[in-house]
């Protein structure tokens, strides 16, 4: 199983260059950005940088590690535009990046920039032609595409990627799932071993009603994890916070984050991703990373 890191898009461009330069220079497999323009909750002063600028400016500044969006919006550009975009920041990168996709769900971003969240079946179907877009312009010299919400008309992609994979982050079972089947390179969702081991017999059952062999997909997740030291008298206090907020967490001495995420590959789980957002900033996020690495990551 490999493992990467996931910056918070709130870090400055200097943390976050800082973060993808250790992940290059100690071995992680990748480096994911998150896209969102404003924080999923009321304090509107947490700043917020913007997905594919910094996956761009990461792109010149590494050689090794994958790039990629975790998971761009769909409501927020054009299928046709976000595929120029990715072309380019392929380029720039030698053929590193991949192109994170999702329908798109956070409220307050939406209303608060004036876009449009559709009621969740518009949004899934409408989330469904953007990847038939993609699908067209990657494949075909001049792509042409009339559906209810995107139309192409002999558009070109130019220059081409020479391959450029398609995450999707999605965990819906009944329809989000069979997108995933029927059109991703890869996939993403969050969760805790059991929670992937159930979307995974999910994802199966897509796969075989469409004839798809699902070891095809690349699997990843991730998790808020942390390998706690002595003395950390705020340890719990941001366990609860993080499950107030629903996200899965891993957190405990070495011995007992490696039992957890030793349990992910024979869930088909092929990537974990690592959020640094809750792990502090400076020397404090480094020694963190540092932690799971040798401690955990190491050892798997």
């Amino acid at each position: 199983m490999d493992f990467s890191l996931w910056p918070s898009a709130t870090r400055s461009w200097q943390e976050v260059l800082d973060g993808a330069e250790y992940a290059e220079r100690t071995g992680w497999h990748g480096v994911w950005m998150a896209d969102h323009f404003m924080q999923n909750g009321d304090d509107l002063s947490v700043p917020m940088n913007e997905c594919l600028a910094l996956l761009a400016g990461l792109a010149v500044r590494t050689e090794r590690v994958r790039l990629g969006s975790m998971v761009l919006g769909n409501t927020y550009r054009h299928p046709a535009v976000v595929a120029k975009q990715a072309a380019t920041i392929d380029q720039m990168s030698g053929g590193r990046f991949v192109l994170g996709i999702g329908a798109g769900w956070q409220k307050n971003e939406h209303h608060a920039y004036g876009i449009d969240l559709p009621p969740v079946k518009q949004l899934l179907a409408r989330f469904e032609e953007a990847c038939q877009v993609f699908q067209g312009l990657l494949t075909q010299d001049r792509a042409t595409f009339d559906g209810e919400y995107y139309q192409l008309n002999e558009a070109p992609l130019e220059p081409k990627p020479a391959k450029l994979p398609i995450l999707i982050g999605a965990s819906g079972e009944k329809v989000a799932l069979r997108i995933v089947a029927k059109y991703a390179d890869e996939w993403n969702h969050w969760g805790l071993p059991e929670v992937a081991r159930h979307k995974g017999d999910v994802f199966r059952a897509h796969c075989e009603k469409i004839g798809r062999d699902p070891a095809t997909v690349r699997r990843s997740t991730q998790a808020m994890i942390e390998v706690l030291v002595p003395g950390d008298t705020e340890a719990e206090e941001r366990r609860d916070r993080l499950t107030a907020a629903g996200r899965p967490v891993i957190m405990g001495s070495a011995g007992q984050v490696l039992d957890v995420v030793a349990r992910y590959p024979e869930t088909g789980i092929d990537e974990f991703l690592v959020p640094d957002s809750f792990l502090g900033s400076g020397s404090r996020r480094f020694d963190a990373l540092e932690r799971l690495r040798e401690e955990v990551f190491n050892k798997i």
